[in-house]
């Protein structure tokens, strides 16, 4: 259940209001420049449909030749860390199945890193248009 307050939702689940929004990037391996036309599409279909399965809102994605953007909100009890694995692990056999070119010369697809921050009481448009800016970089 959302609850609006002047652009920040609000979650509501057993007694808790929290409202966190991440902001998570992480690369393939070796950084290669694998992520483009139909690679990035379907990434950018099952981030989507993934964190629709665990009730994590997406305001942004936006997937680079070797990197990857990603803002969401997700359940405070599930978590980002187990919001981010599940993501890395279903894109990655999904895109290894599809497209048989991304296993060769790679264990596997994603590096074991990523990056994250809380975007606190920044506008969520303003990060938003930043990742959006990134492709132009």
């Amino acid at each position: 259940m959302y609850h609006v307050d002047m652009k920040i939702k609000y979650r509501f689940k057993h007694n808790v209001y929290y409202a966190f929004t991440y902001h998570v990037v992480w690369s393939p391996k070796y950084r290669r420049k694998m992520l483009v036309e139909a690679v990035a599409e379907w990434l950018t279909t099952i981030i989507r449909e993934a964190c629709q399965e665990h009730q994590a809102e997406v305001p942004n994605v936006e997937v680079m030749p070797d990197h990857v953007h990603l803002l969401v909100g997700c359940d405070l009890q599930f978590g980002i860390h187990r919001l981010v694995k599940l993501i890395k692990g279903r894109s990655s056999r999904l895109l290894r199945q599809a497209f048989p070119p991304l296993t060769t010369g790679m264990p596997t697809l994603w590096t074991n890193s990523y990056f994250v921050r809380t975007v606190g009481g920044a506008p969520i448009n303003g990060i938003s248009q930043y990742i959006e800016s990134q492709k132009h970089v």
